[in-house]
């Protein structure tokens, strides 16, 4: 890992010298501290979505079986009525998923994923609305679908080694990809994860496959990582990943951070439901915000949008 990883910071006033993290209005960093006038840049996701402060992306699970809203959109209305809500909520991006990668989780066939993702796309764009949507797969054909239908990113947990052919379409595409960090599969991830040391085995793993991607002729302004919170990972694990993320802005990419609701949280607090960790989730959410994370992925738009709106107003200069 490099060791000109940069010292997020929030605190005000900004010394001289101070250069924004990554193109935040709220973070910034001391070169002095560690970091380079690189890691300064913006890191745009998308056209017309703001590049200077995090955004919200909204998860919509179409699944029987995710681990905390598994099964609750039983029908196409369903759906609509929640999507309406994150974006009335101040959702940037919707994630789309038809397969759940909870810990345990089976597999799912590409035609009953694309059947569960590719109609719901596809009534989005019916119904007027043009909030950018991401598709969460594994999959090439599934990820095709969602394209086809309307989607304009793809969010790949496995970071292009589940489906060998997942590469060629996001190039052919030319759409941004998340490549995220996991350990193990979805079966066996959380049976013994072992790390030598989790920051610079994640940031080393997560720096190949970004290798791996331009090799297949992927934009490199279109790579996004992640670090895979709860992926094949300790409750200690998690947290040593969370307070060191500002280092992967070295990756030089935007970071997509995805804790909302997560074991972890539940296992801080002492609250075993999921729907329950909304709390926990916001100061998760804060926490990533403050080392610059470009991407929230969450399951509670409204309430991070405006955790975020007063966190920006307390951390502008």
């Amino acid at each position: 890992m490099s060791s000109l990883h940069p010292r997020a910071r929030i605190d005000l006033p900004r010394p001289d010298g101070a250069l924004s993290l990554a193109g935040s209005a709220h973070v910034w960093f001391a070169p002095q501290d560690g970091g380079t006038v690189e890691v300064s840049k913006p890191r745009p996701i998308l056209p017309h979505l703001p590049a200077d402060r995090p955004l919200v992306m909204g998860i919509i699970n179409v699944t029987p079986d995710s681990f905390s809203d598994g099964g609750t959109l039983r029908t196409m209305g369903d759906t609509l009525t929640r999507v309406r809500g994150m974006i009335a909520g101040g959702a940037d991006i919707l994630d789309i998923g038809g397969e759940s990668t909870r810990p345990g989780a089976a597999e799912v066939s590409v035609t009953d994923e694309i059947a569960r993702t590719a109609p719901v796309i596809a009534a989005l764009r019916d119904a007027g609305i043009a909030t950018p949507v991401s598709i969460d797969t594994r999959k090439a054909h599934v990820a095709e679908a969602a394209l086809r239908a309307g989607a304009n990113m793809i969010n790949d947990v496995s970071a292009l080694t589940w489906d060998a052919d997942m590469a060629r379409v996001a190039a052919a595409a030319n759409v941004p990809i998340c490549l995220m960090h996991a350990q193990g599969t979805p079966q066996t991830m959380q049976a013994d994860p072992r790390y030598d040391d989790v920051l610079t085995d994640v940031y080393d793993y997560l720096a190949r496959r970004m290798d791996a991607a331009l090799s297949a002729g992927i934009d490199p302004a279109h790579l996004i990582v992640d670090p895979g919170i709860g992926f094949g990972k300790t409750m200690t694990h998690n947290l040593t990943l969370l307070k060191g993320l500002s280092r992967f802005h070295t990756l030089n990419a935007p970071i997509l951070l995805g804790a909302s609701r997560k074991r972890f949280i539940g296992t801080l607090s002492g609250v075993e439901n999921a729907a329950d960790r909304l709390p926990g989730s916001l100061a998760v959410a804060l926490m990533a915000a403050g080392q610059g994370a470009q991407i929230l992925r969450v399951h509670d738009v409204a309430e991070t949008v405006q955790a975020l709106a007063v966190w920006r107003a307390l951390t502008l200069v």
